[in-house]
This record gives C-alpha cells, structure tokens and sequence, in this order.
C-alpha cells in the first residue's frame, strides 16, 4: 500500500528544505514511484526517497497592536504600491510638496519617460533625485547617467545635489569617458566604477558616437555606435534638455542614442514649452519615438488638446453650464482625427463623460474632474509643468529702472553705427546674416560703447564662438564672407571713433553708485549680467581699479576656475579670498543657483523674456534668504532696447513677477521683438508703435491668464494647483512609512533580534545614537547580506560600520535633521536597515489583533474585521490592504480607525473563533469578485488599446526610420539609423508581448494577513 497519497505535501530526505506535491502513484514489484511536482517540475522519486511533510493546523497567532503596526509597515516596505510615494521623508531635503508632483506621475506612467519643463528655481534636480528614489523603491537601480552643460559639472552642482539622497556620482572627463568606452568594448558592460556618472554635453562629439579611424601614429577608437551591446543604463538625466534642440547636433544624437537603450529617461528644461513648437517636438521624440514619431503624428496627437483645455477652463470657472460646456469641449476633442482613432476608445474619457452628462456633481467629484481631464491632454503622461505662479512667490522682486543718457560723443557714435548699418544693408539687400551681424552690433553699442571696438574685430577675424555668437544675436546664423566684406569697408570710420571716445562714462558711474550702497549692507553680494564678453571686460577691469573684488564668469572661463569664482563669490564678505561682485554672461549663469545673493544688475536688457527671467531665476528662486531681491536695469534712451524695454517689456511685467501660465506667451513674444526691432523700413515712430500694440496684445493675453489663476483661487476656497498638489501628496503617503513608524519598525527589529531589555537607540531628540555591541553587529551582518546586493553608498556604509569596529552610529530618522548632519545615517524606507527589519517581520501566516477607539459618530459595540492583501497582476503590478467587516460604517473607517487606536486588552477565551472569522469572507468573496472582474476588464481593454497604438506607432516609427536611412548618404549615419531600426524592432517584440501577456493574466490574488476586533466605545 502507497504511504503517500495524491495530493500529499512530502519533502526529499536528502534535503528538507526541498518540499513538493505528489501528482500520481505508481505500484509495481519492487519499491512504489511517486511522481512529485517540485522545483516547478514534475520529477520521480522512490519512497525511500520521500518523507511525509508533517501537516500543522496553523492556528491564528495574537499580536498586540503595536506589532499589528509593525507588520503594516514592513508590508508597504516590502511591496512598494504604484499609489503610495516611497521618496517621501527619504531625502536630506526639505519637505515641499509639489516636488512630488512629477514622481507620483512617473510612477503611474506606462512608461518611465518624462519631460519635467517647470519654471526656473522650481526645483528640477530634486524632482528628478526624488523619481530616482521612486524607482530604487521598487528595484535594484545600479546605474545612472546624467548629461548637463559643463558649468554644472564644473561647479558639482548634480554631486552636490544626489549627495542629498546619499547618493555619489562621478564627473567624466574625456580620459574617463573614454576608459568607459574601452572597457565597456571589451568587458560588454559599463565599468561598475563608473556606473553613476555625470556627463558634460561638451563630451558628446563626433568621435565619441562614431569612433576615430586608426592612422600610422594612432590606433582607431571606438564610438558608442560600434559598442556591442551598448551601454544600458537604468536612468538617464539629461539636464538643460534644450541643449539638444537641434537634430542635426551629435550631443543630440548622443543623447538619444544614450536613452534608446536606457530603461527610464528624465528631461529637464525651464525653457517655455511651447504646444506648437518645434523644439517640443524634438524634445519628445528623442524621449518617446514610439509616440511621437515625426512632425505630422507630433500634430496629431496635439489637435484634441487645445479642446481639452477649453474642458478645464469650463470646470474650474464654474457657471450654471459648467459641465455641459465641458463636455461640448470633450466632445470637439472626440471629433478630432486623435480623438476618433484613439480618445474614443480610452475607458477613462468615456468615464468623464458619462460623469459629466450624469447631472448632479458634488464640489469634491468636480475638483476630481479637474485632474481627470487634464490627465487626458495626450502629453500629460509624458511632461510635468510646475509654474511658479502655480507655488506662489519664492520671494518680492523689486525692480528699478536707471535711465543713463549717451553723452555728445557717444551719442555721435552712436548715430554713425546706425548710418554704417543702413549702408551696409542697402548694399547688400537686407540679407538675414548681415540683419543679425548688424542688430547684434546696435545691441553691443547699447550695453557698452567701450566694447564696440573689440566686439567688431571679433566677428571680422571670426574670434567669436558658437555659444557667445547665439548668446549675443540670438541666431546660429553666422555672418558670411560677403557680410564681413561691407562691414569692412563702411565700419572703419566707425572704430576709429570708438577707439577715441573719451573716457567719461555716464553709466558706469551710475553702476559704481549702486554698488557702493549695496557695499554699505550686512549682504554686500551683487550679480552684473550682460549679453557680451566685451561690456564684462570693460566692468571687470574698471571695478577692480576701484579696490572691489571681482569674478568674471563667461561661456569661455575655465572649468577650474569657475568652481573657485563660484565658491569665493558664497565666502562671507571677511573672508578675505570672498568676491563682492560677480560679472556674468547668458551661458555662463545657465541652471546655477545664486539663492544668497539678493541684488542683480541688467547692464543690458535681452529682447527674449525668458533669458530676463533666467537671470532673475540665478536669485529669485526655492532656498532665498531674503524676503526682496533687488533688480537693476540700466537702458539708454535712443536706443532700440530702451524702446523694447519701456514699452514692451516693463509693461507686461516680466520684472515685477514671475508669469505663471503667460510663460508661454512670454516665448512667442521675443519672435514678434525680433520681428519689429530689425524690421528697418519702420521710421522710429512706427516701431514704437508696434511695440505698444505688441505689449497691449500680450498684456490682454496675461490679464486673462491671471483672471483665470485668481477664479481658481477662490474656487472653493481651493487654491489651485497648489493645493491640488499638496492634496495628492497627501492621498498618495502612507502612515505606515512615516518617520515615526520606520523608527517603531526598527525598535522592535533590535529588539527582538538582539536582545530584549536593552536600548539600542539613544537619544530623545532627532538626531540619535545607534548603539550595537559586536555580536549584535554579526547578527544584523548576516540579516544584511541576506538583502539583495545594491551597489550604493548607502549600502556600502551600512556594511562597512557592521564589519567596523566602532559601536556607535548617528543615526535619525528625521529628513530634516537628515539634511543638517550629513555624517548621521539617515533611516528611511530604502535604508538597509529598515529593509532588514521590514524581512524580519514578513508574517506567512495571519494574525488576530485587538483595538479600541471611542467616536461619538460610529455605533458603540464590538466588531470583528479581516485584512486582506490583494496583489494586483496584469498592466502594472501592485499591492493593496483591503479591510472587510460586516458593519458597512465601520467598514469604511477602519483605515483611520487602525492608525488612531489604543491596545485592547482580550482575554484569550474573548478571542473568536475562527470560524466567526471565515464568515467574513462571504462579504470578502463579494467585494474581489467585483473588483477581479473590473480589473479583469479594464486591463483586457487598456491592452487591446495599447497593442493597437503600439502597432500603429511602430509601422509608422519603421517607416520613418527606413526613409532616414535611405537619405543618408554618410555611412555613420547610415549605421546609426540601421542600429535605430534593429533597437525599435526589438522594443516592439518585448512590449508586445508584455501587453499580450500582461492583458491574459489581469488577476487579483487575495490572501488574508489579519483578523481583528474593534471594540467602539461612545463618548461620555
């Protein structure tokens, strides 16, 4: 007779840890076969080979509440949830809410892709460490590569920033770019060293995409084209994100070669995003070219949400038809070719619609609505736009225009510029390069006569670079030899006026007077911007004469010295080594933070509202001391920018405050500037005029915007989106991850595992004292290494104080107190340690728990409760905490009710039984069956829409690059393009079959992790 039966749980005696089920039973003459499905196989075994596996009625073990807590928290740890953020209170930084704006979304995207274009000083690098965080919650995030422009580099602006979530990036030089190179050639993978590396746009050349020809004297390179497999890094950052605006660049090619094959991508840029633009066209397509894959599907995709908009306009302004003129705008959105073919068909439109059209809404379903429908605008899962009129002021701008007039002389000269200019044009017929050689002449004359001169032998011995040329004309279009050839001929009587000009400077001495008063207060900092080298020159020189210390900073200082300038610039004024004045040009300011400094002077006045607001952003931003920044603007009466300035830009009100939403408008006005400003057949009084009509055009435009914003404030006594952020944060965190339950986690975790009776944390304040003797130090060693292994510094000093010597550890738990001590262990949910007590605590089976509250609302008595974890499977992996009770009241309280209630003490025979327990399942049973089958549903038909937009965007992405192809006429190219071909051929297939897999296998798998009884008891 068999002595294992089918069905049996058995386990080898050769090793117990190896336990299976047996399938079937075989009897023959010799001994009886047992076919056992074990180690995911069906496998034969002897009898003697097996061993019954012993059968425990597992019984429900009693937990006090704080345990009950403590299973919650390592629950959440353990299985991070798409609903839930894990980066908050995990960062040494400051606790602002719409930081974690971007990372909520990231986390609930289709596809780690991003675009963060929020306004300057609004915080990106935080926002993008903050989705690294999200991402190292729910895996093992070992490689991160950030591109930026090279003053950041220089200045360790990324190193100083990651160090906030404790994390260390190296800076690639070209030696170390290219060991990477070499060893990722030979090794088939990027060096581990250098696997959280930041990357200077200046480094992506030609040589590094494509390599470098051997010759007799040098050996051939490899480029990153040549790299097989390529380099895959698991997050690329690429900062400034406008650097690579133009396709034809190989820093955007790099770049897009780097996020080809990268898992997740974060773009960053405060340029004014544009719904019509080329340049957001390109960012996007770089970032999603399965999305947007060329110009015509970019305005495909586009033509529904100007419809979308008009939707949230009607239900944020309110009305008596608020809701039928939303749908009507929802409706027209339908009724584009986007929405035919794709809105259509999205279940969350049809669900906001019918929502609409169903009569009454109450005030929180309409505030709801506002983020629906936004979140149908067809880029809304890829861009994240944080205003600053959305956050409120970082602090008062106090700006103050200083009118300093030409003298006779330089008046003269002046005028002679502008006669040479009319010469020059009318021989040459207005050609575009000449316009802009000569409108960057004029705008050098305005800034600083004392820099004509020099400026003019620049461009004619082609002295000037790329970046100073764009900077300073606004173009890539560089005078040709027919340009230089008339300004030779007519500029000469010209510079020979400049070179004697009499020293007598009107303006410079109005600049020595704010100077000096700025000198005489406690915070004596004060940043000169202007657009040319030449005019910083002439300050730098004439400043320094006069005994005060002085930076200069432009496009062309180098990276040494620019770290030092910046440090002494921060120096308190006694330090002797410190700078009171720092001198800057456009590119050399480009995304550093200034916050000490609270006074700028515009020497000159850029005709491109956003380059002022960049200045302005160096000050006026998150993190400034002072409650008012002071903003200087010096214009000459006369001149084209003084014009510009009084009757353009001051009226709109660029100085007064940031434009909130009127941002973008603030990027279609500096075309139009343009257009009148080198428009020459206008006489003066008809440029002035224009330029009225320009600003009364735009200030109509922003007036709306702000009435707009103002309607929003009241609107409900909601301040929207700024509450709306805090609001979704809020719903988004957990009580179970605050710093106050990480803390009991970890309490207990020493406790039981190193012994009770002991404290092991000391200290009352923030700031603690970890204290562990050697041999608890072995014990939490071998918990760790039992962690899957990351490669962090967080880790590796976790690992490092445990094999110390040391029995001391400053720790906190407090992302505050965190930011303060740099040398404390920060303990937040990522930290070993809390994952290690998080495992430690991982029950298998339920447990019974007991509380009590007392609540004047809810109905006095003693209720019984299941917990049940539903891990959700199908489009996006996630877990949830669902709580049953027969009482539908109390049912919907409980979540709180557990987090605000005291111990209840039970005598073991008040313990129900379990069967009154599994009653409760009936009501379980009725609740997962309905939420499996709108999962089930929802997930089949999300799939069914994605396979059919993948499909189409994929034929249409291979078309395009197959035409690429057939066009490029360079072999590198044409590798380039071939390699793009075989990459999006092989994301096609994983996604496809993700999206077939993920839409099969849509389940809900319910388990019960506790059993509960509420006692309530009434007030009074």
């Amino acid at each position: 007779m068999a002595s294992f039966l089918i069905g049996s749980m058995v386990h080898l005696v050769a090793n117990p840890e190896r336990k299976g089920v047996v399938l079937s039973v075989t009897q023959g003459q010799g001994e009886t076969r047992y076919q056992v499905f074990l180690d995911g196989k069906p496998q034969m075994f002897y009898e003697s080979q097996l061993v019954a596996e012993p059968t425990i009625e597992a019984k429900p073990q009693f937990s006090p509440l704080e345990d009950f807590h403590l299973f919650l928290t390592a629950l959440q740890i353990r299985h991070p949830s798409c609903s839930t953020l894990y980066s908050l209170n995990a960062a040494r930084i400051d606790f602002i809410p719409y930081q974690f704006r971007p990372a909520l979304k990231f986390i609930r995207s289709d596809r780690p892709r991003m675009l963060i274009a929020d306004g300057v000083g609004v915080g990106k690098t935080i926002e993008a460490g903050l989705i690294l965080r999200e991402l190292q919650a729910r895996s093992n995030i070992q490689s991160v590569l950030v591109i930026c422009p090279r003053p950041l580099v220089t200045e360790k602006k990324w190193e100083i920033e990651m160090r906030r979530f404790d994390e260390r990036f190296i800076p690639l030089d070209g030696p170390l770019l290219r060991r990477c190179i070499n060893e990722t050639d030979l090794e088939g993978r990027w060096p581990i060293q250098y696997q959280k590396a930041i990357l200077p746009y200046s480094l992506l050349t030609e040589e590094l995409l494509y390599g470098q020809s051997g010759s007799r004297n040098r050996r051939s390179r490899k480029g990153l084209l040549d790299l097989d497999p390529p380099p895959r890094f698991a997050l690329v950052i690429v900062d400034e994100a406008h650097h690579i605006r133009n396709p034809k660049t190989y820093s955007h090619q790099a770049v897009s070669f780097f996020c080809e094959h990268a898992e997740a991508a974060i773009f960053l840029t405060a340029t004014p995003i544009q719904l019509g633009s080329q340049d957001l066209y390109t960012l996007l397509h770089v970032l999603r070219p399965d999305l947007v894959i060329d110009w015509e599907s970019y305005r495909y995709m586009a033509e529904p949400n100007p419809y979308i908009n008009e939707a949230v306009s009607h239900v944020r302004a309110g009305g008596s038809t608020w809701n039928r003129e939303a749908d009507a705008a929802l409706q027209n959105a339908a009724e584009t070719a986007w929405g035919r073919s794709v809105l259509c068909r999205n279940p969350e439109f049809k669900r906001v619609r019918h929502k609409l059209q169903s009569g009454a809404i109450s005030n929180e379903e309409r505030i709801r609505l506002i983020r629906q429908i936004e979140d149908l605008h067809t880029f809304s899962g890829i861009i994240n736009r944080t205003r600053r009129r959305d956050i409120g002021h970082f602090t008062t701008r106090k700006p103050e225009t200083i009118s300093v007039p030409f003298t006779d002389a330089q008046q003269d000269l002046h005028d002679r510029l502008i006669a040479a200019q009319a010469r020059i044009l009318e021989a040459l017929h207005g050609e575009h390069n000449v316009k802009f050689m000569m409108t960057t002449l004029r705008r050098q004359a305005a800034s600083c006569l004392f820099g004509l001169a020099p400026m003019v032998e620049d461009i004619l011995t082609r002295r000037i670079d790329n970046l100073e040329w764009l900077a300073a004309s606004d173009s890539e279009l560089r005078p040709d030899d027919q340009a230089l050839d008339a300004l030779r001929r007519e500029i000469d009587e010209v510079i020979q006026a400049a070179r004697n000009l009499p020293e007598d400077d009107p303006k410079l001495k109005a600049l020595k007077r704010i100077i000096a008063d700025k000198h005489r207060l406690p915070n004596n900092k004060l940043m000169i911007f202007s657009t040319f080298r030449h005019t910083l020159t002439y300050l730098s020189e004439h400043l320094q004469a006069d005994g005060y210390r002085v930076g200069l900073i432009h496009g062309g200082t180098p990276d040494e010295e620019r770290a030092i300038i910046r440090d002494r610039f921060e120096a308190p004024r006694d330090d002797p080594e410190a700078l009171d004045i720092l001198l800057f040009s456009e590119v050399g300011c480009e995304g550093l933070d200034y916050q000490f400094c609270d006074c700028i002077v515009n020497y000159d006045i850029p005709w491109n509202p956003m380059r002022i607001e960049q200045r302005i952003g160096r000050i006026d931003r998150q993190g400034q001391r002072s409650e008012s920044i002071a903003i200087y603007n010096f214009i000459t009466p006369g001149t084209v920018d003084a014009e510009i300035y009084e009757r353009c830009l001051m009226r709109i009100g660029i100085f007064n405050e940031s434009l909130g939403e009127s941002e973008e408008i603030l990027g279609e006005i500096h075309q139009q500037i343009r257009d009148i400003a080198e428009n020459l057949s206008l006489s003066p009084e008809e440029r002035r005029q224009k330029l009225r009509e320009l600003a009364d055009n735009e200030i109509r435009r922003i007036e709306e915007q702000r009435r707009l914003e103002e309607s929003e404030a009241e609107f409900f006594g909601i301040k929207l989106p700024k509450e709306l952020a805090s609001a979704e944060v809020q719903n988004a965190s957990s009580a179970w991850l605050a710093p106050d339950a990480i803390q009991r986690l970890v309490r207990r975790y020493l406790e039981v595992s190193c012994g009770e009776g002991r404290e092991y944390i000391l200290g009352e304040k923030p700031l603690k004292t970890l204290r562990l003797s050697l041999e608890a130090r072995k014990r939490l060693l071998e918990h760790f290494e039992k962690l899957p292994r990351q490669d962090s510094p967080m880790f590796r000093d976790w690992e490092r104080w445990l094999k110390g010597s040391e029995p001391h550890l400053p720790i906190t738990f407090d992302s505050e107190t965190a930011s303060r001590h740099k040398d404390a262990a920060f303990i937040m949910p990522l930290h070993p340690l809390a994952r290690q007590a998080a495992y430690f605590f991982e029950i298998s089976e339920p447990i019974i728990t007991a509380l009590q509250v007392t609540s004047r609302e809810l109905p006095p008595g003693r209720y019984q409760f299941a917990v049940y974890a539903w891990e959700y499977h199908g489009l996006r992996n996630d877990l949830e905490t669902r709580i049953v009770c027969q009482n539908k009241t109390i049912m919907e309280a409980l979540p709180a009710l557990i987090e605000e209630a005291t111990p209840l003490d039970l005598d073991p025979s008040e313990i129900p039984d379990q069967s009154v327990f599994d009653s409760l399942d009936s009501v379980h049973y009725h609740m997962w069956v309905e939420a499996r089958n709108a999962h089930k549903q929802h997930s089949e038909n999300m799939a069914n829409v994605r396979r059919e937009s993948l499909t189409r965007s994929h034929n249409a992405r291979i078309r395009w690059l197959e035409e690429q192809l057939e066009k490029a006429g360079n072999e590198k190219i044409r590798r380039m393009r071939r390699s793009q071909i075989d990459s999006a051929e092989a994301d096609y297939g994983r996604r496809m079959e993700y999206l077939v897999d993920a839409g099969k296998k849509a389940d809900i798998v319910a388990r019960p992790i506790a059993f509960g009884v509420l006692q309530v008891l009434g007030e009074g």
